[in-house]
């Protein structure tokens, strides 16, 4: 490994959150501290805080790369389907097989809190939101005659409901084993949901 002082600030970002990555997705989140990942690259915590703002800035930034790439898969699956129904249903799949593939990884995106009276960076919350907005593109030649606030209500309300499975499953309290269980009942809830919303 080079020395310390021959990484530029761009690579010891890198490092570090490559480290993180690791941290998180092998022990979990509540291992997870900013000794830990500088101990792993070699550095100390005063050096992370000099490429990150703080200790919410490095996850944010380590949340915002496995939210990258969870949005490259759901749209990977959305560009394979033939139909709109289909590509909701793939969407669903791909959401639950990524939470499932990396569990850790994925519950840190959603158990992350800010520091009290901190707000979440309008450049995360776009990351957010684009999941959303796949969605929204995929229901909207489903419900013509629905207005575009009501597709947003939906979606949104649609995703919280795969997300709850997600997360029942992860903890074992949905009384199903394996991921095609899983599967069966977030297909089960977007067939439904959407028999009664675009029913005209």
């Amino acid at each position: 490994m080079a020395r310390r002082n021959d990484h530029s600030r761009e690579e010891i970002r890198e490092m570090a959150l490559e480290a993180a990555e690791q941290l998180v997705s092998e022990q979990g989140p509540g291992a997870f501290s900013a000794r830990k990942v500088a101990g792993a690259i070699g550095y100390t915590v005063g050096t992370l805080y000099l490429v990150f703002d703080n200790l919410d800035d490095l996850i944010l930034q380590m949340n915002a790369r496995t939210l990258d790439r969870l949005h490259g898969r759901m749209l990977q699956a959305r560009i394979q389907c033939r139909n709109s129904r289909e590509a909701l249903l793939r969407l669903g799949e791909t959401y639950i097989r990524f939470a499932d593939e990396d569990p850790h990884r994925w519950e840190m995106i959603f158990g992350h809190r800010t520091a009290e009276g901190e707000k979440t960076p309008e450049w995360f919350q776009q990351k957010v939101a684009r999941m959303f907005a796949l969605v929204e593109a995929v229901m909207q030649p489903l419900a013509k005659r629905r207005s575009a606030p009501e597709i947003a209500q939906a979606a949104r309300a649609l995703w919280g409901g795969v997300h709850g499975i997600c997360i029942l499953a992860l903890t074992d309290k949905l009384g199903v084993a394996g991921v095609q269980s899983v599967q069966d009942l977030a297909q089960s809830l977007i067939n439904n949901y959407l028999e009664g919303f675009t029913r005209q």
